[in-house]
């Protein structure tokens, strides 16, 4: 196994046995045992793939694609029938709600338990109990037994476990779909917590977005097959076309027209990030990311100049309106926006085409994936004449900080 890699996974093959009658009883077997039928049928076909230590790795796919069996191979629940699992460190795993949990047992003593099937010592359960409840925020209720807990409260205790055993690497199967809002924020902010002190993740979601947020690499998985794996948006991409054209949904088919149009643009040029969105007054025809020396790419550094270009059609004559960009990150929290009306630009009368450039200078946005949000309407307010999603960009920066925004900043003795 190489030093770099966490998790090594080569050609594993699982297989498991269909029943078509299922006797339990021993007369029933005697009597009907010609009715007895299984069928093998393969989950896993062949599965290669890497995870290196310190990345964070999301699976996607249909349901019975085999992604769960996946993680319970890594945890070493299943074996494979064929091929090799290597894996350094310690484990632990959300793999399914109050799994590890005894229902008689109260919550204090049902994470001694948990804890320990991961590899704490007591001394070590005892140092770490009371950041566990804490976290947890069941306060009185960790003394009553789990099994009057609701589905929030048990993965609310199960992820407090998780996240506390030091694990090296953690392995999450679509548990954090329970819960709050408030709760699923602070699991949310606490994964990429763990992330920034190099632990590995393992996550399974059909929550694209999730995986979006928090991994480096999706690999989507497809009749028991890595069908493509790489950057999670481009892979999500093919993903929801496929799904979509898999269900012959029109309607899905036509709401996913923009990201076919981009992908046509990506042929073309594979640094052009171009979303067209069609509105039935205004259309977006061509929309272009490009640095201060003209070169597009979606791809930026702390302190780069970004220019966005944005080239429109309006199928009739519009008055009195004003034009608003704003940058959203992909959690949907609000950056930075630009106005004609606050900057004091006149929009009296467009007709036909309309081209407009913003450009950003020493853009200190902080690591993260962002978009443009496009917003045109009267200056009255009284019609939203576009809002749309335009394209989207990435910020890398080599700097340890913390926040939205990279601010100049010195210490004082």
């Amino acid at each position: 196994m190489r030093t770099e890699n966490a998790i090594e996974v080569q050609d594993i093959v699982i297989k498991f046995k269909k029943y078509y009658e299922n006797t339990h009883l021993l007369k029933e077997k005697i009597l009907y045992w010609n009715r007895n039928k299984t069928e093998e049928f393969q989950v896993l076909n062949g599965i290669t793939f890497e995870v290196k230590r310190g990345e964070a790795v999301g699976l996607i796919g249909s349901n019975g694609c085999g992604k769960s069996t996946i993680l319970k191979i890594l945890a070493k629940i299943l074996y494979p029938d064929l091929g090799k699992v290597e894996i350094s460190g310690r484990v632990s795993g959300l793999l399914e709600l109050g799994a590890g949990f005894h229902p008689d047992m109260t919550g204090r003593e049902n994470i001694y338990m948990n804890a320990s099937i991961f590899g704490l010592s007591k001394k070590e359960i005892n140092q770490r109990i009371e950041d566990i409840i804490r976290f947890s925020e069941l306060g009185e209720f960790i003394d009553n037994p789990v099994k009057t807990y609701s589905s929030g409260m048990y993965m609310r205790l199960a992820f407090s476990v998780a996240v506390n055993v030091d694990a090296d690497i953690l392995l999450i199967d679509e548990i954090l779909a329970v819960g709050d809002v408030n709760f699923q924020a602070k699991c949310f902010n606490k994964l990429m917590e763990i992330k920034g002190n190099g632990t590995t993740i393992v996550l399974v979601s059909h929550s694209l977005t999730q995986i979006e947020n928090i991994c480096d690499r999706s690999i989507w998985i497809q009749d028991g097959l890595i069908k493509e794996e790489g950057n999670p948006v481009d892979v999500h991409r093919h993903y929801i076309n496929y799904m979509c054209s898999k269900r012959n949904d029109v309607e899905a088919v036509l709401s996913i027209t923009q990201i076919n149009n981009d992908e046509k643009n990506d042929d073309k040029n594979n640094d052009d990030t171009v979303n067209e969105v069609d509105n039935k007054l205004i259309q977006i025809k061509k929309v272009c990311l490009s640095d201060s020396d003209g070169l597009k790419k979606r791809l930026y550094f702390v302190g780069d100049s970004i220019n966005l270009d944005i080239e429109m059609i309006s199928s009739e004559t519009i008055r009195n309106y004003y034009i608003e960009v704003n940058i959203v990150r992909a959690d949907g929290l609000f950056c930075y926006g630009v106005s004609s009306s606050s900057d004091g630009i006149r929009c009296d009368e467009w007709n036909n085409k309309k081209s407009i450039r913003i450009m950003l200078t020493e853009m200190n946005l902080l690591k993260g994936k962002y978009h443009f949000d496009l917003h045109i309407a009267h200056n009255d307010g009284s019609t939203i004449l576009f809002q749309g999603n335009i394209a989207e960009f990435e910020v890398e920066t080599e700097k340890n900080e913390r926040g939205l925004v990279y601010l100049n900043h010195k210490w004082i003795d």
